[in-house]
């Protein structure tokens, strides 16, 4: 690699990232964000001198590089792109560059540049990927390899420490938002300034957990859904994990995430590797703009599920643990009336697990419940024109069951082999350890074998604090983390059409590295739709529709004892995988009939809510909301307008319609099996003009910049808005 500068500009989806690579050094960013256009190599040199900096006359006398991988070797004073140490010294690396290969990869990427290194006084050697989709969304990974040098002992390992990948936003980006949360609250936005120093958001849960940032957004002072350009990172790792937001007062303002490492948990020997989970880089307009290459990058899969996402009902709050052949049989007709396609039995049907306290990794069939097997529930869901979708938990295992009995040392311990402290009454099976992986293999593979089963809800209600692994004591959740994926690799590989639901406690495993694996992420376990409409909208920041489990509740929501009307449970729940989560057996004969119109309705619009582009009005009001989804080619929408609090305002006003083709004219109607204005409407005695006259119709352009007057609604309540084009081409 000679001194030369050469620059990189990998270009898809209305996004450029330009890379320059100088004086052997590690690729520094020129530019990322909207697309540059066509630009030659001249054109590019000329880019990265009009954007240098003014050099630094102190600390450092010349330029401060702050590449892909930030290096204290090159000055730079803040965040580090690797570190570590060799027995007790820890210099900071020096990668000299080796090799640079552009290349163009499969669909849903477009391209990318491999980057080689080495410090060869430090023993170590790095390859750097970079790859772009053509969602315009970009990811990045680094292998940091331990080899031999003129100053390193063959025999000392190299104790990593962390590998953090960075991206640079402009300086106009002075605002952060991510998010926090709790069991039944998950994914709560909170917003703060970007100002210098440092704020970061970390996982040492062995998950991401509640709290996880989940997507670190950087934008423009007040940006919203629509307007502002925002810069975003995420780390597709579903263990523990950083993710920083660094300003520096050098004018470098950088966002960075990847996995964290514990003292001592990576050591890498002569010729070991690490390799980095992948950092994801997505720049938009609007938070709007920043899912839409998210789920336009999923959609673009081979694997993305693509079949009608089939509506569920799972069994949990129905019977909790009470699995009784009558009532599950009567519970699947039930279903089956009111148009359900899959029949999830929950937890409770395997060795002896009555109650959360027993039986965790025992995953065969209960004689003593199911003395027939599963083959009468099997026989008879399948009859009525289901499939059959199972619980199972096989991270945990229970004291009180025949595994931790027989295998005591196939759990992960505490310091000097000590039990975990108690948790959810569990313990956690080291997946690492080929015994534990093997017999959680087999197990699962010879129900899947045995019975037709559809998918799997895999769960996971304890979290790895403090976790290690036996006798050594070495922190356990990144071989823990690496062994899931193996694991469900490997049993989708087994079994091709198998489905898997991740769920942690609800929605405490949600990112990028476990959606490779899966096909549904439960959000949440608050079935509460007052709740899960901030928990389902901000989860949308990643997760499409279609991959989004939302279910229908009881009338009273059992995670809050908060009474919501059937129809505002139901259109909350339609913008999702659509589910049912509530004893049918035991409503009325007229909810169930509501209900059937509902999933009537959800199976007619589902091409169009599983493919669309998601959308969210800015609107001030925070009593209300208006969010919906459009169809690709623009000739087609749904919206819903929502209420969950009483206003300061009466009326709402109008409100602007987003994501329609300004050049088209629409027809704006009342839609769904609620097609009329109850609640404040009906008490007062009012309605809508363009609501009473059955419709309105309007060009797009003016549905998108004035809107249309939406109505007063009691808190909780919704109505839906189909919008289909009747003129114009997109």
């Amino acid at each position: 690699m000679t001194d030369a500068a050469r620059h990189v500009h990998l270009r898809a989806g209305g996004v450029s990232l330009v890379l320059r690579l100088a004086g052997g050094r590690l690729p520094a960013v020129v530019h990322w964000g909207a697309d540059l256009g066509d630009l030659d190599d001249d054109a590019l040199a000329a880019l990265a001198l009009a954007t240098a900096p003014q050099p630094f006359g102190y600390p450092v006398d010349g330029p401060m590089p702050v590449s892909l991988l930030p290096e204290a070797s090159a000055g730079w004073p803040g965040l580090q792109g690797v570190t570590g140490h060799r027995a007790g010294a820890a210099p900071a690396p020096r990668f000299v560059v080796t090799g640079v290969e552009t290349v163009e990869l499969p669909a849903p990427w477009a391209s990318g540049v491999v980057v080689t290194a080495a410090d060869e006084d430090a023993g170590l050697a790095l390859r750097l990927e970079v790859e772009q989709a053509r969602s315009g969304l970009v990811r990045l990974r680094a292998a940091v390899r331990s080899t031999s040098g003129p100053t390193v002992e063959p025999t000392a390992p190299y104790d990593l420490a962390g590998v953090l990948p960075a991206l640079p936003v402009p300086a106009r980006a002075v605002e952060l938002l991510d998010v926090t949360g709790h069991q039944l609250r998950e994914r709560s936005p909170q917003r703060l300034p970007f100002v210098h120093g440092r704020h970061e958001r970390g996982s040492l849960r062995g998950r991401p957990g509640f709290d996880s940032g989940f997507l670190l957004c950087a934008g423009e002072p007040g940006f919203g859904d629509r307007h502002g350009e925002v810069w975003a990172v995420h780390v597709g790792w579903s263990g523990n994990q950083r993710m920083v937001a660094e300003r520096s007062p050098h004018g470098v303002a950088l966002l960075a995430a990847g996995e964290a490492l514990l003292p001592g948990e990576v050591r890498l020997g002569a010729g070991e590797e690490y390799v980095s989970p992948w950092t994801y880089g997505v720049h938009g307009v609007g938070l709007d703009g920043v899912r839409a290459r998210v789920h336009d990058w999923l959609r673009a899969r081979p694997r993305h599920p693509r079949a009608p996402r089939p509506v569920v009902v799972n069994t949990w709050e129905a019977v909790t643990f009470d699995h009784d052949l009558g009532r599950l049989t009567a519970l699947a007709e039930a279903a089956a009336a009111a148009g359900a396609e899959r029949f999830v039995l929950d937890d409770g049907w395997f060795g002896a697990r009555r109650d959360d306290g027993a039986g965790l990794g025992d995953w065969v069939v209960s004689p003593d419940v199911w003395p027939g097997g599963l083959w009468p529930l099997v026989d008879r869901v399948r009859a009525l024109g289901m499939d059959v979708g199972l619980w199972v938990e096989p991270e945990m295992v229970n004291p009180d069951s025949d595994l931790a009995r027989a295998h005591p040392e196939w759990l992960l311990t505490g310091a000097g082999g000590r039990p975990l402290g108690p948790a959810r009454r569990q313990q956690v099976l080291d997946l690492a350890h080929p015994g534990a992986y093997a017999h959680v293999r087999d197990q699962l593979d010879a129900l899947l074998e045995e019975y037709p089963i559809a998918s799997l809800k895999w769960d996971h209600n304890r979290e790895l604090v403090g976790a290690g692994h036996a006798p050594s004591g070495r922190a356990a959740a990144h071989r823990q983390t690496l062994a899931l994926y193996r694991l469900l690799d490997e049993l989708r590989a087994r079994h091709p059409g198998l489905e898997i639901e991740t769920c942690a406690s609800g929605g405490a495993r949600v990112d990028l590295g476990i959606l490779e694996r899966t096909d549904r992420v439960w959000a949440s376990d608050s079935t509460d739709a007052h709740e899960r409409q901030q928990i389902q909208r901000w989860t949308g920041l990643l997760v499409p529709p279609e991959m989004l489990g939302a279910h229908v509740s009881a009338p009273v929501a059992p995670t809050s004892g908060r009474a919501l009307p059937l129809d505002f449970r139901a259109a909350t729940a339609l913008f999702g995988h659509l589910g049912i989560e509530w004893d049918l057996t035991e409503a009325a004969p007229e909810e169930r009939a509501r209900v059937g119109a509902w999933v009537v309705y959800a199976k007619e619009v589902r091409p169009l809510l599983h493919g669309g582009a998601a959308v969210h009005a800015e609107h001030p009001d925070p009593a209300y909301r208006l969010h919906g989804v459009v169809a690709p080619g623009g000739d087609d929408a749904l919206f819903a307008w929502v209420c969950t609090a009483t206003s300061d305002t009466w009326p709402p006003g109008a409100v602007p319609l987003p994501g329609l083709d300004r050049r088209r004219t629409y027809r704006v109607r009342l839609d769904g099996p609620a097609r009329t204005l109850d609640g404040v409407a009906a008490r007062w005695g009012t309605t809508l003009p363009w609501v009473e006259a059955g419709g309105v119709t309007l060009p797009g352009a003016v549905l998108g910049d004035v809107g249309l007057a939406m109505p007063v609604l009691d808190p909780d309540r919704a109505v839906l808005l189909r919008v289909t084009a009747v003129s114009g081409a997109g």
